[in-house]
């Protein structure tokens, strides 16, 4: 009776949040929630392979913090254990990108690593904290942190990144190559409307044809994004996003891709910066098949759309 009582104040609140650009309201992670996301992916298809791929969640920030950071790794940690495919091993530790470590693994999840906005490098920001360091021997060891990251997926490797980690190393000519674009900016959080580039594309078997709708960020991209040197699998129409600044000539904003970059693979997903999203199964099934991608268990066109497509 309560809860039938409240119902109208809540759908109120949440439209008073589309209304506004206001986030909607953070929550702990606890074991009800992971509870329910397990229940939410434990009819999703094991992987059958002999051995398991190492998989490694990193979710450091030195910048922004997202409250989704760990419902995030729970999440990703959830899919890839269900899936009998992946030993997981989940860490904030930057010396995992040393080359001797680096190595040991398969597969990485980048999970909303933002860096500082003043230089958006987060290899610098962490050795900028070692004042026995000179700036030059900071720049040093940050440079040869991220060529680690970028020769780990030239080689052959997978790199999975959610929402704010494409901020990562968002100056880097060389990251943003990589994973196929950098972070521009976004407008204030609201609905979206979250549309597939194409219905028949395995990567997105999990949607109905029409996509779906979520309380989000929209990101705009930077730098490489407009090389489209990727296949898009999510979108946004930019007349229906509420924005403050001229809106850009683009019709469409691709918020999701594919990419292959030397032998590895890369798979970016701008949905989610909020937890609530998580509560369709859908969605988690879409990440499902991004990871599993990466990874090399599922084949499919990841070839570049021409530039044309997206504009």
């Amino acid at each position: 009776m309560l809860k039938s009582k409240l119902f109208p104040f809540i759908f109120l609140f949440f439209v008073f949040l589309a209304g506004h650009g206001q986030s909607l309201p953070p929550f702990e992670l606890n074991s009800e929630w992971i509870a329910k996301i397990e229940s939410m992916v434990k009819d999703q298809k094991n992987v059958a392979t002999k051995v398991k791929k190492k998989l490694l969640i990193f979710s450091l920030h030195t910048g922004y913090k997202h409250w989704t950071i760990p419902h995030t790794e729970a999440v990703m940690n959830i899919i890839a254990q269900n899936s009998g495919a992946f030993e997981v091993t989940l860490s904030k530790d930057y010396t995992v990108f040393n080359k001797n470590k680096i190595s040991k693994y398969d597969v990485i999840i980048l999970n909303n690593t933002n860096s500082k906005s003043d230089r958006r490098d987060l290899f610098w920001d962490i050795f900028n904290e070692d004042s026995t360091l000179s700036r030059k021997q900071k720049i040093r060891k940050a440079k040869q942190m991220e060529d680690n990251l970028i020769q780990f997926v030239k080689k052959g490797k997978g790199l999975v990144l959610l929402h704010g980690a494409i901020v990562m190393q968002n100056n880097s000519t060389d990251f943003s190559d990589m994973v196929g674009g950098s972070f521009d900016f976004h407008p204030p959080q609201q609905e979206i409307h979250v549309k597939l580039v194409d219905p028949d594309h395995p990567l997105v078997s999990s949607f109905d044809p029409e996509g779906f709708t979520h309380y989000d960020e929209p990101y705009f991209f930077k730098n490489a994004y407009f090389r489209y040197d990727f296949r898009p699998l999510l979108y946004m129409e930019l007349d229906e996003i509420k924005m403050k600044r001229e809106r850009p000539t683009d019709k469409i904003k691709y918020v999701s891709w594919i990419k292959r970059h030397g032998r590895g693979r890369v798979f970016y997903s701008s949905p989610s910066h909020n937890a609530q999203s998580y509560d369709n199964s859908k969605l988690l099934q879409f990440l499902r098949n991004g990871l599993l991608y990466v990874a090399g268990f599922i084949d499919c066109d990841d070839s570049p759309i021409e530039k044309s497509t997206g504009s």
